[in-house]
């Protein structure tokens, strides 16, 4: 059961990265970079 919750999520996932230009994805990719930076300090 948790195994097909996994796979679905992996689906989500993908969709949503299918939904983004070259130019949002690189914009996320920083965001999230700086976002776990804060986290880590």
């Amino acid at each position: 059961m948790g195994d097909k919750g996994s796979k679905d999520k992996g689906k989500r996932e993908q969709q949503k990265k299918a939904l983004l230009t070259p130019k949002e994805k690189r914009k996320a990719k920083n965001e999230k970079k700086n976002n776990s930076g804060v986290i880590g300090t």
